[in-house]
């Protein structure tokens, strides 16, 4: 059990700061000009992607212990979840960033702000797998007798 309300933990700080990352600091990065969006979002999502890429490897491990210890399959449900935030990212979210951080900051300019709404895009879905995981995880640890 222990295993399971550790992974609770860690996927609710998982999708809270993915939550955060939409809902205050991508709508307040997007005020700022051009240059000073691609200057703010380079190390923003540098230091993020450190947390959260940690997360979503804890949360998986502690995840499969508790499904390995009790036997609910909706803690291996919520650890794959979770962990789906890797492939997802790698696929999907690395290309963007990858010519974000190409595009040096004097090139800054709608081509780098459309990049950076269309990264916003792609991370709320990592948000809404960190909501999903932690809604398993509740349900699993809420499941046992």
């Amino acid at each position: 059990m222990v295993f399971g309300l550790l992974a609770l933990i860690v996927a609710a700080l998982f999708a809270g700061a993915a939550l955060y990352i939409n809902v205050a600091e991508q709508p307040a990065r997007l005020g700022l000009d051009d240059r000073g969006l691609l200057a703010q979002w380079k190390p923003a999502y540098a230091r993020g992607y450190a947390m959260q890429a940690t997360l979503a490897v804890v949360g998986f491990l502690l995840g499969a212990a508790a499904w390995w210890t009790t036997g609910e399959v909706l803690w291996l449900a919520g650890a794959v979840v979770l962990v789906a935030n890797w492939p997802y990212t790698l696929i999907f979210i690395m290309p963007v960033n990858k010519q974000l951080n190409a595009i040096g900051s004097e090139q800054a300019g709608p081509e780098s702000r459309a990049l950076i709404v269309r990264w916003g895009g792609l991370h709320a879905r990592r948000t809404m797998l960190g909501v999903v995981a932690t809604a398993l995880f509740l349900w699993a640890a809420l499941a046992i007798r």
